[in-house]
């Protein structure tokens, strides 16, 4: 059976050359590279940069690989920051700060980071913090009170909501109790 070819960066051997694999240049290998590093879900610029860094491309080509992506519409921190943030928000039930931490660990600005976070609402934040507490406490609403404010705060304070809004959450189920 014939082996696939597959790109390399770094110089053939002998024995390489009968394998099947291509000495391609560096500028194709770091476009591949990138390319096959966005197929499962968008990365920041930042996030490639290093992703290419350490694949062995040097920072010129890495730099002329990210252009050209930018070029493309391939590559774009505001969408990327965008999207993480409604897919943080639906799945993980994240807050603003959360959210906001893991885009910063992630390269992206901190213009385009206070940009994304403008277009969460406050009262939405609440309500989906709300939500997520009203079904904790659902679940071990028959515990003595001082454990479900322990089981409900630690999960809120977890998820990265403010004490602010724990407290009053906390006042509102346990109130209505």
């Amino acid at each position: 059976m014939k082996q696939p070819l597959r790109l390399i960066s770094k110089p053939l051997s002998k024995n390489q050359s009968q394998t099947g694999e291509v000495e391609a240049d560096p500028y194709s290998f770091a476009l591949t590279t990138a390319h096959y590093a966005l197929a499962p879900r968008a990365k920041s610029r930042a996030e490639l940069h290093a992703h290419l860094k350490k694949r062995g491309v040097e920072d010129e080509i890495a730099a002329a690989v990210l252009d050209e992506l930018e070029l493309q519409g391939l590559l774009n921190d505001l969408e990327f920051a965008q999207i993480w943030s409604e897919s943080r928000q639906r799945q993980k039930k994240l807050s603003k700060r959360s959210i906001a931490q893991e885009l910063k660990f992630k390269g992206v600005s901190q213009d385009i980071i206070e940009e994304t976070m403008e277009n969460i609402d406050d009262e939405d934040e609440y309500k989906m913090a709300f939500a997520l507490a009203d079904r904790k406490f659902r679940s071990c609403s028959h515990l003595d009170h001082d454990v479900i404010y322990r089981r409900v705060h630690g999960l809120l304070s977890r998820k990265g909501f403010s004490h602010s809004i724990s407290g009053r959450i906390m006042r509102e189920l346990l109130g209505s109790n």
